[in-house]
């Protein structure tokens, strides 16, 4: 398949992070990068990080943003190789350079220059505070536009003070935002035939990426202090919580999750208690919140760990196989209820439905809920074929599983039911499943599930 921008040329003066990473996009899709350096290759090819990559001046920094591009050393202060710019930019779709604004046009290949030769040129200029104004000849960095345009004051944790994010977000960004301008350019060319000029500013990119929390200062005045590991959205339960040694990062945000989650760590009650009624609430007891939360991670709750503690086995077909898996609490099964488990492929070679496999329970095609049944016998290996694959084994205890009660066999009498249908393990007789429903048997013996 033809890449969308085959065929097009770029001549690629650009390094170090911001306008590398931008025609690496164009490279991507097809475009052929002429990457422009100075004799020697541009210092990024030596990274501090890997001794051998960085001597042979391929550091991975380097080979990141600038794979599938074509490399040419060219001495830009020469004359001659002036005249040679001129003829590559003739060819060319497109130019693009992040030098301070004024050093190209001093050399004479600036966008003036270039589209009297080419006037269907697309020239991209990518700097920290674009060509004009009272910064445009300053250096710009991925750290100084980080704390000029506010990302620093955001990140991190109250009382930390101002903390530059972990990677170069903001020359991400101006690249990013380079490379959709230019593809915009290229679009407008089909029309008018014509080659533009575009200023990409890093600090203007990355303001427009923080237009939510912008647009909140202008119309509120609300200023924005550092929420950690908290989701713009500032619900408490869209954070970073603490699972023993490691941490789980929760993404909470809408009622229905919240109530989903407070099932899953088995704390269903506390939809009723008026300190979390709402966001609001929840907000102002964020500290008891979190407290429930981790105390539930430390126990494992959140895991499913306790899931299937005091479940009753609700359906029992003797030589053939026992059901479970349907919480009591009927808020815990409410929430589980809609949850699907896709299928898996089935390959015998690797686990077969014989005597003590544990296996989901399904209704059809991607069906499987929280309930499952273990197999009694080793015909059971037919159901392979009809798409059940097992994912553990009773490692110890078989024994008792045998023993359990089977007097209710397909389920318990009407008047003993409560629940809703729910997916089913085949029937013995090849029979289209039948939904289940849960019942008030025997407590079961304990066994070891292993899955």
């Amino acid at each position: 398949m033809t890449k969308p921008f085959a065929g097009i040329s770029v001549l690629d003066f650009t390094q170090v992070f911001a306008g590398p990473f931008g025609t690496f996009q164009l490279a991507l899709l097809g475009a052929d990068v002429i990457k422009v350096e100075r004799p020697g290759g541009e210092e990024m090819r030596n990274g501090p990080l890997s001794k051998e990559w960085s001597d042979r001046g391929m550091a991975p920094g380097w080979l990141a943003i600038n794979a599938n591009k074509r490399n040419i050393a060219l001495d830009l202060k020469d004359p001659a190789v002036i005249e040679i710019v001129k003829r590559l930019a003739a060819k060319a779709d497109i130019v693009t350079e992040n030098y301070r604004p004024g050093v190209m046009e001093r050399l004479g290949i600036g966008y003036e220059a270039l589209s009297a030769i080419n006037p269907g040129l697309i020239y991209c200029a990518v700097s920290g505070f674009g060509q004009n104004g009272p910064e445009r000849n300053t250096p710009s960095y991925d750290g100084r536009i980080q704390a000029v345009s506010g990302i620093m004051s955001i990140t991190g944790h109250e009382g930390t003070g101002p903390t530059r994010a972990g990677f170069a977000v903001c020359d991400a960004i101006g690249g990013m935002t380079s490379a959709f301008a230019i593809a915009s350019a290229l679009f407008q060319r089909t029309h008018t035939g014509k080659g533009q000029c575009i200023d990409v500013s890093m600090l203007d990119s990355t303001l427009a990426f923080l237009s939510p929390l912008v647009s909140e200062h202008t119309t509120t005045g609300h200023i924005h202090g550092q929420y950690g590991n908290q989701a713009i959205s500032r619900r408490p339960t869209a954070n970073l919580f603490k699972v023993g040694d490691d941490n789980l990062l929760l993404a909470v945000n809408t009622e229905k999750q919240f109530k989903a989650l407070m099932a899953a760590i088995g704390r269903p009650e506390l939809l009723d208690d008026p300190r979390f009624a709402d966001w609001h609430g929840r907000t102002e007891h964020e500290g008891a919140l979190r407290e429930i939360i981790e105390a539930a991670f430390a126990t494992g709750t959140i895991t499913g760990e306790k899931f299937y503690d005091g479940v009753r086995f609700f359906r029992v077909m003797p030589n053939f196989m026992v059901q479970f898996g349907i919480h009591g609490d009927p808020k815990v099964a409410d929430a589980w209820r809609p949850a699907r488990i896709k299928d898996d492929p089935v390959d015998s070679k690797v686990a077969s439905n014989t005597r003590g496999k544990l296996t989901f329970a399904m209704a059809g095609p991607n069906t499987r809920t929280s309930q499952l049944f273990v197999n009694f016998a080793d015909r059971n290996a037919r159901l392979d074929s009809m798409g059940f694959p097992p994912i553990g084994e009773i490692v110890e205890g078989m024994s008792v599983v045998d023993s359990i009660y089977s007097g209710y066999g397909e389920g318990a009498p009407r008047a003993m039911t409560v629940g809703h249908p729910r997916p089913s393990a085949p029937d013995d007789d090849d029979k289209a499943p039948k939904g289940a429903t849960t019942t008030p048997s025997p407590p079961p013996a304990h066994a070891d599930l292993t899955c």
